[in-house]
């Protein structure tokens, strides 16, 4: 596995082996100089296996130093805080070991834990990047040039011994149906994403000051998830990005082994303040505060931890380490602030809610927010509010009262998707009531149906507007990712509000700066595609794309006395099925499509009938994506909600080299797909509009502009 560095940096230094290393001495070298040497060897062997082990279990107390600057007491601005003292802090660090001991005594958790994906990488590398943290100090997270002639050069090398060491396959590059080049053509032209190495969550999403900040989970020193800290960036468009330099590292013995998901509050006098767990150096899950150590500096460059962290440890009654990814927190009528945090107990997703005065001392409440039953483990938790009304104007998290539904959101850790509910938030009792109980928290409506993930929201007071942000992950191999050197990008900020048409849905829909991106425009409109066709949109090659397109609603237009056979109607967006056939569809877009076909990603809408009833889904088919065989094709879709007063059926498709995110009826259902073309790369790939059912559909327009590149720099780069 290769490690993006300085050029400067010897790669193959960091990987140097021990075992195989040898040393020529002269002949001239008399037996007792060779003893000296020898015996001086032993020693600072002996030395050096010390200073590791203490690397990783944990210096003793008498030696512990801090990396990092930390919050002084007397430095903090707020009312009325309460502040720890240093035994107070001392008492928390036992009480996280005692925690930790626990769960190791209870061997089956522990085990359990222990194949958690989050700690394999991390043991495996903390060693590594603990005794080379000079050199991961200069890693090139503002020269991505340097970084992948490091990584080209190295990557099959450092992969195969990292390989062999963990006991890993190993992947053979030349298998690999991209070459370089190729690979290049797959990284988003207009997604944000770091110059390079691994980026997940979004995390505590923000306007301040004139800019937008969007911090992330990122791992500097490779394309895979290890040791994590945040990384930053500015912009002053959610369009147009600038890298700062990384917010937060773990270098304290509460985040030692990561800096976790987070959000951000700004309290009554202004004051920015940070939640995000910690992963402790005894593996425990902990609740930590940051504030900006220059608040006046709009980049928000520089953050200090509070020197009382941790200011949450698990409660008793969950696992030490199903205790994570804190809320931006709500003020209430009574003066105290509110939060949750996501955990489980016996099966059942709970929502653990704790309130403060001072943003220091937090209680937890008698009652969980909400609880559902078997939904597995909740993380990256979000609750908001917005108007009952169907406005898209977004309100702040802290308003409540009958003009408003509230949003509670979790991703399921068990299945990595982000499910929501909508319902009342009482706040006297602080109890969330929802609306259907039927399609409860991990039951019912999600956000997105296909690649999207640990999303964040915020609300933007400049615009007044709710922003959605969500991590779409990779789908090929970690291999390729290493090869590439970079993995994952984050989806388009989407704006968030009530569809007050359903009374059920959320609408979702791309912030409006991404229309300063389109360019040039194709058209078509007033066409009737029968049975079988498949149209190329003329001048379509290009992989950047922003496309609309509506369809008469067959349905709505009389055809209703049509019918097939009851069936299992989400099949129907099952693997190749984009190629079927029924009365009415499948029918819709070919993007990302090779000039042959071989390759092409169908966006499709398909009516089915069921005891009776219509039902329209819309369907993403990527069996045909990719002729790669080392990329993960699965196909999603989902039931669209159509009212008999819409007489057209609406796609927005945003197609971005290997992303292409779906909006249908603008913004009921949204699918994001990973796709990896090796044919429809660059300007090979086309665009088509087509139509497999047997009854002709009818095509009203299609307009698709070709998608500016947005060139995201380091912001020190750019002075």
């Amino acid at each position: 596995m290769a490690f993006p560095l300085n050029e400067e940096i010897d790669t193959h230094s960091l990987l140097w082996d021990s075992d195989t290393a040898s040393a020529t001495y002269s002949p001239l070298i008399s037996f007792k100089i060779k003893a000296l040497l020898l015996a001086l060897s032993i020693f600072i062997s002996l030395a050096c296996i010390s200073l590791l082990k203490y690397a990783l279990l944990g210096f003793p107390e008498a030696m512990q130093f801090s990396f990092s600057k930390e919050v002084p007491r007397n430095q903090i601005n707020l009312d009325g805080i309460a502040s720890k003292s240093i035994s107070e802090n001392s008492a928390m660090r036992a009480k996280t070991f005692a925690l930790s001991q626990s769960l190791k005594e209870d061997g089956g958790a522990f085990k359990k834990f222990e194949t958690n994906y989050r700690t394999t990488w991390n043991k495996s590398y903390i060693e590594l990047v603990r005794k080379h943290k000079s050199s991961f100090d200069r890693a090139c997270y503002s020269n991505r040039k340097i970084c992948l002639k490091r990584i080209r050069k190295t990557a099959e090398a450092s992969h195969i011994k990292t390989a062999r060491s963990m006991n890993l396959p190993i992947f053979e590059y030349s298998n690999s149906p991209w070459n370089m080049s190729a690979l290049d053509s797959l990284r988003t032209a207009f997604h944000f994403q770091p110059e390079s190495n691994w980026m997940n969550d979004p995390n505590a999403p923000l306007y301040h000051n004139g800019l937008y900040h969007l911090f992330f989970q990122y791992n500097p020193n490779n394309a895979f998830w290890g040791l994590i800290s945040w990384g930053h960036a500015i912009s002053s468009d959610l369009v147009h990005w600038l890298y700062v330099e990384l917010a937060m590292q773990p270098d304290q013995w509460y985040d030692s082994q990561g800096v976790w998901t987070g959000s951000a509050t700004f309290l009554e006098d202004g004051t920015l303040a940070v939640l995000y767990t910690g992963f402790t150096n005894e593996s425990v899950q902990v609740q930590n505060l940051a504030f900006p150590a220059d608040p006046y500096d709009p980049l928000l460059r520089k953050w200090n931890k509070y020197v009382g962290n941790p200011v949450l440890l698990p409660p008793t009654e969950v696992q030490p380490t199903d205790f994570r990814d804190p809320t931006t927190a709500w003020l209430g009528a009574d003066g105290l602030w509110r939060m949750c945090i996501g955990s489980k107990l016996e099966g059942n997703g709970i929502a653990i809610l704790y309130s403060t005065s001072d943003f220091i001392n937090w209680k937890i409440d008698n009652h969980y927010l909400h609880e559902v039953e078997g939904t597995g483990m909740w993380e990256c938790l979000d609750f908001y509010p917005v108007l009952k009304n169907g406005s898209p104007i977004g309100i702040s998290t802290s308003r409540y009262g009958a003009h408003v539904k509230h949003v509670l959101k979790a991703s399921m850790d068990d299945s990595k998707l982000d499910f929501y509910v909508i319902g009342t938030y009482d706040h006297q009792s602080h109890t969330f009531t929802p609306d259907d109980r039927s399609v409860d928290l991990g039951r019912g409506h999600r956000y997105d149906y296909g690649k999207f993930y640990a999303s964040k929201s915020f609300y933007d007071d400049k615009g007044e507007r709710r922003i959605l942000w969500g991590w779409i992950n990779e789908s090929d191999s970690m291999q390729n990712d290493i090869r590439k050197g970079w993995a994952s990008v984050q989806a388009l900020p989407r704006q968030v509000w009530f569809d007050a048409d359903t009374e059920s849905n959320l609408i979702q829909w791309p912030v409006e700066e991404v229309l300063d991106l389109r360019r040039s425009k194709y058209s078509l409109e007033n066409m009737v595609l029968q049975g079988g066709t498949v149209v190329e949109v003329t001048g379509s090659s290009g992989s950047q794309w922003d496309i609309e397109v509506t369809f008469e609603n067959p349905i709505s237009i009389g055809n209703a006395e049509h019918n097939i056979s009851d069936i299992n109607q989400l099949s129907f967006c099952g693997e190749g099925n984009a190629s079927g056939k029924g009365l009415y569809g499948p029918f819709g877009l070919l993007v990302l499509a090779s000039e042959g076909l071989e390759e092409q990603t169908a966006i499709y809408f398909f009516f089915t009938k069921s005891n009776g009833t219509w039902t329209t889904l819309v369907c993403s088919d990527q069996s045909r994506s990719s002729l790669a065989i080392n990329v993960d094709k699965t196909s999603y879709g989902s039931v669209v909600p159509v009212l008999k007063k819409e007489k057209l059926l609406s796609l927005r498709v945003i197609v971005d080299h290997s992303i292409v995110e779906t909006f249908v009826q603008g913004g009921r259902v949204c699918i994001t797909s990973r796709v990896y073309p090796t044919l429809a790369l660059d300007n090979a790939a086309r665009l088509f509009v087509f139509n497999n059912g047997t009854m002709p559909i009818a095509l009203k327009s299609l307009d698709a502009w070709k998608v500016s590149k947005v060139d995201m720099h380091a912001y020190a780069t750019v002075q």
